[in-house]
């Protein structure tokens, strides 16, 4: 991988939009949009605050079962670095109103014919 190849514009820029489709859909507890977005596939892994997702079979049940209120929260230090045509990560930091706690998720993208899917992603809560 030369450097040449990280962080192309176009590329980032697809990625971006993808990262913050996610974000949207997120908020706003659109699942379809957030099972989109997801590899469906069996090796798709989500570790969560509280739990360990493995499959998209299981993230389909977590997102279905989880409270759709109170999912509002502000990022930071948002960093999304591309690989080459058809990888990439992305790391934010997030907070909630009423909260201290600092939030924290990635996630790892890959580009299937079909678009942009998480194949893994890990959130978690510092202190």
């Amino acid at each position: 991988m030369t450097r040449d190849n990280i962080d192309r514009p176009a590329i980032l820029n697809e990625v971006r939009a993808a990262f913050y489709r996610y974000e949207e859909a997120l908020i706003s507890n659109d699942v379809a949009v957030l099972d989109e977005l997801f590899w469906v596939d069996e090796r798709t892994v989500r570790y969560g605050a509280t739990e360990n997702l493995y499959g998209i079979e299981a993230i389909r049940a977590f997102r279905a079962a989880r409270p759709s209120q109170g999912l509002a929260r502000t990022l930071r230090n948002t960093t999304i670095t591309t690989f080459g045509d058809d990888m990439a990560i992305a790391s934010t930091e997030f907070t909630r109103e009423g909260s201290e706690r600092i939030g924290r998720q990635m996630q790892t993208w890959v580009k299937f014919p079909f678009g942009w899917r998480i194949v893994a992603a890990h959130v978690s809560l510092m202190g």
